[in-house]
């Protein structure tokens, strides 16, 4: 027996084995025995970037990491891994999921290494297993596997016919038993550098079903809460350990279904409520009044959130903002560009987030969407070979990413990093 525990001292390291799972209690997130109360980002992109195969870098995968952790953020959404052949435009590559079942190795050993660093850096993972988007398959590869025909490209044949295709998804028992295959893979896995089961990992905050799921059709929302439904409770046979989340964007992503997305944060296998929040993607910001249309689009936030925060009130779980963006001043893609009008919106959304946490409301945290780091963006067209940065395949390279060089932005992030902190004090 000794030598059997002298052994997992010697493959775990300490860092992981003095921490505990993030969980909620009373409506609230606890963590190491107190409230906690974070702000984070997105880093989809970070399993890639932990691979020794194509796309990898964990030189700039620890320096990214190292960055976040002394910027105060130490909760990170990212995505498992993608699916289906590679080389199409808009979607991410290297892809994890090749065919059914059959997964990219290099990808797989890039997501154990890097949830062996975040737990070195006593960081903390919401990973997201699916995809309601093109652009790493998810719902339409599903889809094509599953027989129902070859989806349509956004990019080539518009968004309308891709919704359209995709809603077949709700309803599709055999696209839901491949996911649900997928599902059992990655849940069930041990990490190689760790030796430590994923469902044994405190690295690991969440499962998340997907990123923004959708019914794409109100006819299809009975279905839609029901495969939900049966995702989270598959979840949580696999694992007992972790907390489960949805990926919503909100009442946005039920087709302004408001009674939908109680049903579907209610289940009892949730654990805490998400919501996305895009300005300029859902018409409240435009092009090129970015700085005027910014009192609109907080005024519009306020509403959205407060009606979410309702219904949390309501079902007793806590609130987290796990995406939200807004453009560069002018439109520019360029990082040598001002952000003036984004600095002005994060500050706002983080100030509601703070706002409600001191009054001991459920809003708990918030995901920026997303860090570009270090990346150096070469095309306004993601391409193999640049760097990977916080905007994916399908959208301009710049377009919402926060770069190491946005001092203005990581200042206002940190402003509120030390609010938050002093919460968990109380």
């Amino acid at each position: 027996m000794k030598k059997i525990l002298l052994l997992l001292l010697c493959i775990i390291p300490m860092s992981l084995m003095a921490q505990e799972f993030v969980t909620v209690k009373d409506g609230h997130f606890v963590r190491d025995g107190k409230p906690y109360y974070y702000v984070g980002t997105n880093l989809w992109y970070g399993a890639i970037l932990g691979s020794e195969g194509q796309g990898g870098n964990r030189a700039r995968l620890c320096r990214e990491l190292d960055a976040l952790k002394a910027a105060g953020m130490d909760n990170l959404r990212i995505l498992v891994g993608s699916d289906g052949e590679r080389g199409v435009k808009t979607k991410v590559e290297p892809t994890l999921q090749v065919k059914p079942g059959v997964y990219n190795d290099t990808i797989l050993a890039g997501l154990d290494y890097l949830l062996m660093e975040m737990g070195k850096r006593h960081m903390v993972a919401v990973l997201y297993l699916n995809n309601s988007w093109e652009w790493s398959g998810g719902y339409g590869q599903y889809l094509e596997w599953a027989g129902a025909g070859k989806t349509p490209r956004p990019n080539e044949d518009g968004y309308p016919a891709f919704m359209k295709f995709v809603s077949q998804f709700a309803s599709n028992e055999k696209a839901h038993q491949l996911f649900y295959n997928y599902v059992r893979d990655i849940i069930t896995r041990t990490n190689r550098y760790t030796g430590i089961k994923y469902v044994d990992d405190p690295a690991i905050m969440s499962w998340q079903i997907g990123n923004e799921p959708r019914a794409f059709d109100k006819a299809q929302i009975p279905a839609f809460e029901k495969w939900l439904s049966e995702a989270s409770a598959l979840i949580r046979s696999l694992d007992k350990n972790h907390l489960i989340s949805i990926g919503s964007e909100g009442a946005w992503g039920c087709e302004g279904d408001y009674d939908c997305y109680e049903q579907i944060c209610a289940d009892k296998n949730i654990d805490y409520c998400n919501v996305h929040l895009w300005p300029y993607n859902w018409g409240w910001a435009h092009e090129k009044t970015l700085i005027e249309d910014l009192p609109v689009s907080c005024k519009n936030t306020k509403d959205y959130i407060d009606r979410h925060l309702a219904i949390c009130e309501k079902i007793g779980k806590p609130l987290v903002m796990e995406e939200f963006g807004y453009p560069r001043d002018g439109f520019s893609f360029s990082p040598e560009s001002t952000t003036k009008g984004r600095d002005g919106y994060y500050k706002f959304v983080f100030s509601l987030v703070a706002d409600n946490a001191e009054k001991g409301g459920k809003f708990a945290g918030c995901n920026f969407w997303g860090w570009g780091g270090y990346a150096k963006p070469k095309h306004e067209q993601w391409q193999v070979g640049d760097d990977y940065t916080g905007d994916p395949a399908q959208e301009q390279q710049g377009l919402n990413s926060v770069f190491i060089t946005d001092t203005t932005t990581i200042n206002v992030v940190e402003e509120q990093v030390n609010r938050m902190e002093k919460l968990k004090k109380k």
